[in-house]
């Protein structure tokens, strides 16, 4: 049978956007193709739990746009099919006067971007929200959540499903043919044939894209590296906390994220992995590396951000670092109250002149769309993300 599309990457985006294209147009044939032996094994099966609200992004962006779109969305989503969530609000807090006027500008992105309820508190009003956080000022975001998006995930495919859409694991795409007017896609035992191809393959889907042309962007993967808090620490997180976010580098710093499990998690934070699915510190492939140490792009990125990711590597490897960053926010936090946990990987993209890729990047063509750059708030953004490549992916059906 030859596809109306193929998704490459059983993810949550390239899920939800199986899911919108069937939503939209239910004669679809549709094929996923995932190269794992189930959905949600990386990004979205490493995710913290988080529901976003919009908070951080600049106004106008796709990010800004998906994710206040997408937070609605995924919560219609979650209501309809029985996914627990809570929205458990967050504070985001300043804990030196060198971080007001960031913390100002927060406040009124979030206000730019629609949020409502935002409120800026004093350190007497912060302790009544977390009684053991240290800090001077803080914004209270109380459309923040927290979700199990592995469960979300699995409740996409569940519909797919449902919607006629078909899914095949362990096929890991190794190329790309013409055949007349349609996509061969091959793997290492099987082809299969598509009049179009979608590819959401997150950390490898620069590999993908540049199976079929010349992208200027490359995925340098980040590894994320937690502590959970022993069940005996937990009285000292109620919710979410997190720091300010240093401007100029796009990750959100050290925090605390109470999870769906009742788990708390502290970190994470942001090490060059050594491999784009590199869990610890010894899952290392050369190839790999080799390719992110010569991109133009990333050398320029480390020569502007070696302090920051010197310090990165520091807390990675030591304990004391890391929990001396957690001080600031907690100073009651000792080594003692953390236990190792799962990292995660994020696949940052990079481009040629060495910018660090902040909104999402997607790439259509006349018979294929490329999703290049969907960092995070990608899971909460997924519906709305999928709904915007299923339009274009609609568009050229036409």
């Amino acid at each position: 049978m030859t596809y109306d599309v193929i998704i490459v990457g059983g993810g949550i985006v390239g899920l939800a956007t199986a899911y919108q294209i069937l939503q939209d147009k239910p004669d679809t044939k549709l094929l996923i193709v995932e190269k794992e032996a189930r959905e949600a094994m990386h990004q979205t099966g490493h995710n913290s739990g988080v529901i976003h609200s919009g908070l951080y992004y600049k106004p106008g962006s796709l990010k800004a746009k998906n994710c206040i779109t997408g937070y609605k969305m995924l919560l219609d989503f979650a209501d309809a099919n029985d996914v627990p969530y809570d929205l458990c609000g967050k504070v985001v807090v300043a804990t030196d006067k060198s971080e007001l006027s960031e913390l100002e500008k927060l406040y009124k992105r979030g206000i730019e971007n629609g949020l409502t309820g935002l409120k800026m508190i004093d350190a007497a009003e912060l302790k009544e929200y977390e009684p053991h956080v240290a800090g001077i000022k803080a914004i209270v975001v109380p459309q923040t959540g927290i979700i199990d998006y592995k469960l979300v995930a699995k409740k996409y495919l569940e519909n797919i499903e449902k919607l006629g859409g078909e899914i095949k694991f362990n096929f890991k795409v190794n190329g790309f043919a013409k055949s007349k007017n349609n996509w061969v896609v091959r793997s290492k035992n099987t082809l299969v044939e598509s009049k179009t191809v979608i590819n959401c393959a997150g950390l490898y889907s620069d590999k993908v894209a540049s199976l079929t042309e010349k992208t200027d962007t490359k995925i340098i993967p980040f590894r994320g590296e937690y502590y959970m808090l022993k069940e005996s620490s937990h009285h000292l997180v109620k919710n979410l906390i997190y720091p300010v976010p240093d401007p100029n580098f796009p990750f959100l710093g050290v925090h605390f994220t109470r999870m769906m499990n009742g788990h708390i998690e502290a970190g994470p934070n942001a090490v060059l992995a050594f491999r784009r699915e590199g869990y610890t510190k010894k899952d290392i492939h050369l190839g790999e590396l080799f390719e992110s140490l010569m991109w133009p792009g990333f050398q320029k990125v480390a020569k502007k951000y070696w302090k920051t990711g010197l310090g990165e590597m520091y807390r990675s490897f030591s304990k004391r670092a890391f929990t001396k960053a957690l001080k600031k926010l907690i100073p009651e936090i000792t080594a003692d109250d953390l236990v190792p946990a799962e990292a995660g990987v994020r696949a940052q993209a990079c481009d040629r002149t060495g910018g660090l890729l902040d909104d999402f990047k997607i790439i259509e063509k006349t018979d294929a769309i490329h999703v290049l750059n969907a960092p995070s708030p990608a899971a909460t953004s997924s519906l709305a993300i999928g709904k915007t490549i299923a339009d274009l992916w609609l568009a050229k059906m036409k």
